[in-house]
């Protein structure tokens, strides 16, 4: 095995919240599904978004210059899925499920379980991915008690009846 193998390997074994990160703006509208999303600080409150150089949707999200970070509940694997597709058109994704927007103009998912509206403050290539630093604009809590999580190369959904 070669340290690239290994360290997906071990990366497969560290459970990450499912989300669909959307833009909206003078470069249109899209969007892609992602688990390497983070909390950088709190004051002020932004975001880490990580996603593939070779995207579709890379240059779109920097020219817009904005994103919203949509976490998912157990009930949107199949949204996570759409929005995966590389075969499906950009507007094709958005006519699942209900959208709506906040600050940054960027789509919003009517049924997350929480959802940032973030500016892009800046953004850095590394390696394959660029890494976007997201300042939070805006936030939205559901009362939704289940999440959408990824372990092991498996969806899995957690809730407030799991124990710690």
């Amino acid at each position: 095995m070669t340290l690239q193998t290994d360290f997906r390997n071990a990366m497969a074994q560290l459970g990450s919240a499912v989300s669909v990160i959307t833009t909206d703006g003078p470069a249109g509208k899209f969007g892609f599904t992602a688990s390497a999303v983070c909390s950088v600080t709190d004051q002020p409150p932004t975001l880490l978004v990580c996603m593939n150089r070779n995207s579709f949707a890379n240059d779109h999200f920097k020219q817009n210059g904005a994103l919203c970070v949509n976490v998912l509940s157990g009930e949107h694997q199949d949204l996570s899925g759409v929005f995966a597709n590389a075969n499906l058109r950009s507007e094709q994704r958005f006519l699942h499920d209900n959208w709506q927007v906040m600050a940054s103009g960027a789509p919003v998912l009517s049924s997350s379980v929480a959802s940032f509206d973030c500016v892009i403050d800046t953004c850095h290539e590394v390696g394959s991915h660029t890494v976007f630093y997201c300042q939070v604009q805006a936030i939205r809590v559901s009362e939704q008690p289940r999440g959408l999580v990824y372990f092991n190369r498996r969806y899995h959904t957690i809730g407030d009846d799991v124990e710690v």
